[in-house]
């Protein structure tokens, strides 16, 4: 009497399973990439609208190949998994249109996820269709090996190379990255205000916004690690100067390092601006809680915070910093 075959021993199981992780394996990369534009990354120039034409692209060909079951779109998913995998890769080595990636958990769960997408999709693409393929019986258990074997001579072989090369890359790159982007020390530096999209906001030497973060608070920075990363945390010890409204003070991080606060607001800068007068960070809900940039009501664009220096200092009564014009 003959047993009845079962989906192990059919031949059709490996083929469905390696078509079902991988269409899996990359729909979650577009989720995650989903979640990074949502949450920031909408906001920063090019890379905003190429994350959002990514993430499209991503979750279409996933679809497509979890319903038609082509091999040649499981082929192109995998080379565009590669390939987003490579686009972060270089953003973290050597900046992508001038912003650079720094070290995230999402990026780096992304990146092994696409990894995994692209070994899938691609032993699926170059895989055989199944029992009977050339003339080739199904088998059984002792088979199992035989029946995710790649039709492709030697396909096998190069889709583990490459994905322990990846995986591999990633890693240094990863390690590389180092963590947070190192905070901007305003020690001797003059802080300015400008003119952004019709109100007055503080600056950073550079003319850079600076920005004020909702979970914070006058004695305590909720921003360390990534988040640290995309809003570097703006130090120096300074005074306020008479005839600013508001007031300038510092406040202590928990490395010991001090952070300038402006009316009790941490003040941070963030890496998605990439040129004076930009304010992309304003009004984000990223990390937990909302971003904005700070405000300066009442204050005369150009006017500049100077900070005192050490020697030569042009101060007020009291030490203080003067509160004076910028040179055009």
């Amino acid at each position: 009497m003959r047993s009845r075959p079962n989906a192990w021993s059919s031949g059709w199981f490996w083929p469905f399973g390696l078509r079902l992780a991988g269409a899996g394996l990359l729909a979650a990369t577009g989720v995650i990439h989903l979640d990074l534009y949502l949450t920031g990354y909408r906001s920063i120039p090019t890379i905003g609208w190429l994350f959002l034409l990514q993430m499209n692209a991503v979750l279409a060909v996933a679809a497509a190949v979890l319903v038609t079951g082509s091999r040649l779109i499981a082929a192109a998913g995998a080379a565009l998994a590669l390939a987003t995998l490579a686009a972060y890769l270089r953003s973290v080595w050597a900046g992508l249109f001038g912003f650079t990636e720094v070290r995230s958990t999402p990026g780096i769960v992304a990146g092994v996820i696409e990894v995994a997408a692209f070994a899938a999709l691609t032993i699926f693409a170059a895989g055989r269709a199944g029992p009977g393929r050339h003339g080739e019986p199904a088998a059984g258990g002792s088979r199992v090996l035989a029946k995710v074997r790649v039709g492709v001579p030697g396909a096998g072989r190069a889709v583990v190379g490459i994905s322990v090369a990846a995986l591999t890359v990633l890693g240094i790159s990863v390690a590389r990255a180092g963590g947070p982007a190192t905070a901007r020390d305003a020690g001797r530096a003059v802080l300015r205000t400008a003119r952004i999209g019709g109100v007055t906001v503080l600056t950073d030497a550079s003319g850079f916004t600076l920005y004020w973060f909702t979970r914070d608070t006058p004695t305590r920075s909720n921003c360390y690690g990534t988040c640290a990363g995309y809003w570097p945390p703006l130090q120096g010890a300074v005074s306020a100067a008479p005839g600013i409204p508001g007031e300038l003070a510092t406040m202590k991080r928990s490395d010991g390092t001090a952070q300038v606060t402006y009316n009790g607001h941490p003040l941070y800068t963030y890496i998605g601006d990439t040129a004076p007068g930009e304010a992309f960070g304003n009004n984000l809900q990223i990390n937990g809680g909302l971003w904005h940039e700070m405000t300066v009501p009442g204050a005369v664009p150009g006017m500049q915070l100077r900070f005192p220096r050490r020697r030569g200092a042009r101060r007020g009564r009291g030490g203080r910093p003067v509160l004076r014009r910028a040179r055009r």
